[in-house]
């Protein structure tokens, strides 16, 4: 059973990503996985929405290219290799490095630098000098 669920979910997550390019215009790489339940911003400005390659998006993680209260829309960049959290939070027209760890629960409202691990709220680097695989965990070195 259990083995079941992780393939349907393997399935659905490499389909989701191809779903939101196509639908939304929405500019995600095809080797991205993005839970079903991860809430992208795809009413005000979904275009503005950039994720790299083999960067994870896990499940009620919130991604916003919008500001309502100051009719902003503008873009939000994930670098390659990142891995953002249950319950994170990226703000609009946040950039976001390579091989970064957004932890769970994280709200990001400043630039994050590539290769770091940043968790709380708001968001601070906690680790640096990491480096990511292309399955979202942690290269030992």
């Amino acid at each position: 059973m259990l083995q079941w669920r992780k393939s349907i979910w393997n399935f659905l997550s490499k389909v989701y990503p191809r779903y939101l390019k196509a639908r939304y215009k929405m500019n995600i790489h095809s080797s991205a996985r993005i839970s079903l339940k991860a809430k992208l911003d795809k009413n005000i400005n979904p275009r503005g929405i950039y994720i790299g390659k083999h960067t994870w998006v896990t499940y009620n993680a919130i991604i916003f290219a919008h500001d309502h209260s100051r009719a902003l829309k503008i873009n939000t960049y994930i670098g390659e290799r990142c891995f953002i959290g249950v319950n994170a939070i990226i703000l609009p027209g946040i950039h976001i490095g390579n091989e970064v760890i957004v932890a769970a629960g994280s709200v990001v409202t400043k630039n994050v630098a590539s290769n770091c691990i940043v968790a709380g709220n708001p968001a601070k680097i906690i680790k640096t000098g990491i480096n990511v695989s292309d399955n979202g965990q942690i290269i030992n070195k």
